[in-house]
Parts: structure tokens; C-alpha cells; sequence
């Protein structure tokens, strides 16, 4: 979803050509995404998964995932920590780009 919750038109589709090639997907959630173990069950769920990237809590209030794999894995990843956290996300920004190729692991970044 954009900042006023109209969608996400980066966000790729399942079946999208190209589907399984590595992608890099940067992703803001705003809300009360801070003191409730976000970063906590990100990270555990993406352990669960063969990606790499990062989550970190923002000055501003939000949440940064940067997160690197297949279309499918990250849309795996976003769904999951929407599932388990969507109550209290109550808007995303998401990027998609090229891999950078940066991360070894999935971290939390303090």
C-alpha cells in the first residue's frame, strides 16, 4: 500500500515474468510498529526462509525491512509478517530494485 493505504503498484504479481530472479525490496510500515516485537518476528520469520537483509526501527516512529531474494520468498516474507503484525501496520512504502548483494545473513540492526 502507498503512505494513504491505495495499494502498491512495485509490488510485483505472482505469475509476473521473471518471477523467480532475485530482487531487492526495500519496505517502510508506519503505525505502532515500534515496542511490540517487530523486529523480533521479522527476523524470525525470514530464518525461516532463504533470504537476506535487514530490520531496523526508524527515529521517525516506522520500521525499515530491507530484505533480498526471489519474488515468491519475499512475497512469502511480507505476508507472513503482515499476517502475524498486520494489527499493528497501518501503512507500508515499498521499493523494488536491483540486488546490491550487501547481506550475508538477516539481521536486526540497533
Amino acid at each position: 500500500m502507498t503512505r494513504d493505504g491505495s495499494g502498491d503498484l512495485n509490488t510485483p504479481k505472482p505469475g509476473d515474468a521473471g518471477a523467480g530472479q532475485k530482487e531487492r525490496r526495500e519496505v517502510f510500515y508506519a503505525g505502532h510498529v515500534q515496542g511490540v516485537g517487530f523486529r523480533y518476528v521479522t527476523r524470525s520469520i525470514a530464518a525461516q526462509l532463504p533470504v537476506v537483509g535487514l530490520v531496523r526501527n526508524l527515529p521517525d516512529g516506522r520500521v525499515e525491512l530491507v530484505v533480498e531474494g526471489s519474488r515468491q520468498t519475499i512475497d512469502e516474507l511480507l505476508a507472513r509478517v503482515e499476517a502475524e503484525l498486520g494489527r499493528y501496520i497501518r501503512g507500508k512504502e515499498v521499493s523494488v530494485r536491483a540486488t546490491a548483494g550487501e547481506f550475508s545473513s538477516f539481521d536486526i540492526v540497533r
